[in-house]
């Protein structure tokens, strides 16, 4: 690795990472010395693809190019590459495994980093796993482990590091009950952190306030469990689910987060049916239905005819289209509750980014 790394106390820090003699400047492509070699050469297992289509990489195969894609599923060499990047002021974004990404069409105009380490093992009721394990693998680990906890995020895709990172959530249930620790490199060190410093709320945890903080893994604590009865929720709320997001669907699931009734004015409480709050929420769905949302289209974006939070590529989509609609409905609940509807989504390669 181009710099070794140091560990102070339950901390790894990492040494500033020298780039080539005359350190190279970006100018709108990665950048590289005169013979080709990009800075995040020196890091030994570190696996990098120039000019990747991002469309591979997200749920709405959507996206244009990268600059350069780095890839690994060492910590140490992740760290080491976000360190790198940050010093020498290379443009670059983390992402995981795309499932609530919009990617603009022209692609992102430096490094986009992956750190893909996928164990899951436990010891008990302890389970440790790595950012980049699939959430659905996580959930069926510990439900075959007899282990209660994580049955109701069933059929949710994406990984694990995003749905900490968004607290993912279903069925009145998030991730947040069974986190006990998580580790996180901030581009110097590795610095783990227990549940309550994570800030957990709904769809929020710190992570999406300091970006800077990248989720490597966790240790998570869960019940016992009936192994039958567990299957059993699971494998409904499997088939609940992908009557309505299909597997093969080029979707982010629902675009908007649900609305806390508590947060509203009062003028627009008073308009929602009481049998359609949900736990004090109400579902972003009736908002979008109230303005006509179900089976508009946006060129080849289409939202569903029978799910107005649900927006979908229906192949060949482009991120304009896709923005455009996600801000025509916006625009439309705005104008007729006088509330702003928050994405779920994220978004990279825009100006704003």
């Amino acid at each position: 690795m181009g710099g070794c790394c140091r560990r102070v106390g339950d901390s790894i820090s990492f040494p500033r990472l020298d780039g080539p003699a005359g350190r190279p400047t970006y100018n709108g492509n990665v950048a590289r010395t005169a013979s080709g070699a990009t800075p995040l050469d020196s890091i030994k297992g570190l696996h990098l693809h120039a000019r990747v289509p991002l469309s591979e990489y997200t749920r709405f195969g959507i996206g244009g190019p990268a600059d350069l894609l780095a890839e690994t599923n060492e910590p140490e060499s992740f760290c080491a590459a976000l360190c790198l990047l940050r010093e020498q002021a290379i443009p670059h974004v983390v992402l995981g495994g795309g499932t609530n990404l919009v990617v603009a069409d022209e692609g992102f105009p430096g490094v986009v980093l992956r750190y893909t380490a996928d164990y899951i093992r436990h010891h008990g009721r302890q389970v440790h796993c790595a950012a980049g394990a699939e959430l659905m693998e996580l959930v069926n680990y510990t439900v075959d482990a007899g282990l209660e906890g994580l049955q109701t995020l069933m059929g949710i895709p994406g990984w694990v590091g995003a749905a900490i990172y968004g607290n993912a959530g279903a069925y009145g249930h998030a991730i947040e009950e069974v986190v006990r620790r998580v580790r996180y490199c901030d581009g110097q060190q590795i610095h783990q952190i227990s549940r309550e410093e994570c800030g957990f709320q709904y769809r929020e945890s710190i992570f999406k306030r300091r970006k800077e903080w990248i989720i490597l893994d966790a240790e998570l604590e869960l019940e016992e469990g009936d192994r039958a009865a567990l299957r059993k929720t699971a494998d409904e709320i499997l088939e609940v689910r992908n009557q309505k997001f299909p597997p093969t669907m080029r979707c982010a699931g629902s675009i908007f987060k649900n609305l806390y009734l508590k947060d509203l004015p009062a003028a627009v409480a008073t308009q929602v049916p009481p049998s359609v709050v949900r736990e004090g929420k109400i579902p972003a769905a009736w908002f979008l239905e109230q303005v006509g949302a179900k089976d508009r289209w946006e060129g080849r974006i289409h939202v569903a005819p029978y799910h107005a939070n649900l927006v979908y590529n229906t192949g060949g989509g482009t991120a304009a289209e896709l923005c455009r609609m996600i801000q025509s409905l916006k625009r439309e609940v705005q104008i007729r509750f006088g509330i702003q509807m928050e994405e779920e989504v994220q978004y990279v390669g825009f100006p704003a980014n």
